[in-house]
């Protein structure tokens, strides 16, 4: 045990002091989810009209609204960006380094993914701040109730960049997988729009955004910031993550999965 723990502080550590040391990563986490609540927001204020849903007890704005599904926005970049750095590990040798030490492969992978999720999280509360510095504040207790569910669905998408990491073969094949990943999770989900107003228009549209996993991590995170707890939610992001997760771990064994077919 007290040579995981070693493990799980030195690879932490590690990816922590890549954070710091990498400030245009940490901006350009701020910059995206930025853009879309001063910049987008103005202008879907007017067209997006919303009614009252839970968790919300009034008439909201749009600037509120979309909150929750940004903080997901850098969670889900944000395990993207880790899944990135191991195909890059592993081109450069590093990784599998790491995965030739006596310590369980499952447990060097779950280390990575504590890191990632931890970085997620602090990028998260600076934005929340910030949200708050231009008016747009949730209850206080929020800002604690949100802390797991930032956690979970940070594992659960850390998970699924772990997942594309032992799928991509190639630094330069990573982008495009990526585009194929990120941009459909998030804009058919309902981290812009409420479910019952994508249904408006279509309903298949409706269920592929009901049946995204991202979809519940934005949920849990929204009824988190008013301090209510959504166990649908809570259920859907966990199932997920355990998938992700296990897919991953048979995609990182030699003799299962894609490191295999490489070779």
């Amino acid at each position: 045990m007290t040579v995981a723990f070693i493990a799980l502080r030195a690879i932490v550590t590690r990816e922590l002091l890549r954070f710091v040391r990498q400030r245009g990563r940490f901006i350009a986490a701020l910059v995206r989810p930025l853009v879309w609540l001063l910049v987008f927001a103005a202008g879907f204020r007017a067209a997006l009209g919303l009614s009252i849903t839970p968790p919300y007890q009034t008439y909201i704005t749009y600037e509120t609204y979309i909150v929750p599904g940004l903080c997901g926005m850098i969670l889900l970049f944000n395990g993207m960006q880790s899944s990135l750095s191991l195909v890059y590990d592993r081109e450069m040798g590093s990784i599998r380094l790491l995965l030739t030490s006596p310590l369980p492969r499952w447990w060097l992978l779950t280390c990575r993914l504590i890191a990632s999720t931890l970085i997620s999280i602090v990028q998260a509360y600076v934005f929340l701040a910030i949200a708050a510095a231009f008016g747009i504040a949730m209850p206080v207790a929020g800002y604690l109730f949100v802390f797991p569910a930032l956690v979970v669905a940070g594992l659960m998408l850390g998970a699924l960049g772990l997942l594309l990491s032992s799928v991509v073969r190639q630094l330069e094949n990573f982008a495009g997988v990526m585009n194929f990943v990120i941009f459909p999770m998030f804009f058919l989900s309902s981290a812009l729009y409420p479910l019952w107003k994508m249904a408006e228009s279509s309903v298949l549209l409706r269920d592929i955004c009901a049946a995204n996993p991202f979809t519940y991590a934005v949920e849990l995170i929204r009824f988190a910031l008013y301090a209510q707890f959504n166990g649908a939610a809570l259920l859907w992001t966990l199932l997920a993550g355990f998938v992700f997760m296990a897919l991953a771990l048979w995609g990182y064994d030699p003799a299962k999965g894609m490191l295999r077919q490489r070779g």
